[in-house]
This record gives structure tokens, C-alpha cells and sequence, in this order.
């Protein structure tokens, strides 16, 4: 069973979210030969404040980043 976890700042829709599940079990199933049913996809949500990069968290160095996607 292929286990993909995906890491992203918090904020997109349930939708959102669904539609990343569904096209990468798509993705994973073509490239591994494994059937759909067996793709398990978890998605985790970090908040900004909690994601760092070069000693600083993302919400002081980029605030902005990801705000057209609908992040927090």
C-alpha cells in the first residue's frame, strides 16, 4: 500500500484538498501499478507560525507566500 504524505500550510477548502487527494492516488497508482483503492493519501495542515526556514518561521519571512491558494 503506497502512503503519500502531503505537508501544506493551513486554509484550502475541503475541496481543495479532495482534488489533490484524487490526482495524486491517480499519479501513484499509474506509476506504481498499485489499484487506486490501495493509494492512502494523509494530508497535514502546519501553520506558518509553526514552519520555519533559516532559523525564522515562514509567517515573519513570507506572510504573504501561499495567499492566492487560500493559506493562512
Amino acid at each position: 500500500m503506497p502512503l503519500v504524505e502531503i505537508t501544506l500550510w493551513p486554509g484550502r477548502p475541503a475541496a481543495v484538498k479532495e482534488r489533490i487527494m484524487e490526482e495524486v492516488t491517480e499519479a501513484v497508482s499509474r506509476s506504481s501499478g498499485a489499484p487506486p483503492a490501495a493509494v492512502e493519501i494523509i494530508i497535514r495542515e502546519v501553520a506558518k507560525t509553526d514552519w520555519g526556514c533559516g532559523g525564522k518561521p515562514y509567517s515573519k519571512t513570507h506572510p504573504d507566500a501561499g495567499k492566492e491558494q487560500g493559506d493562512q
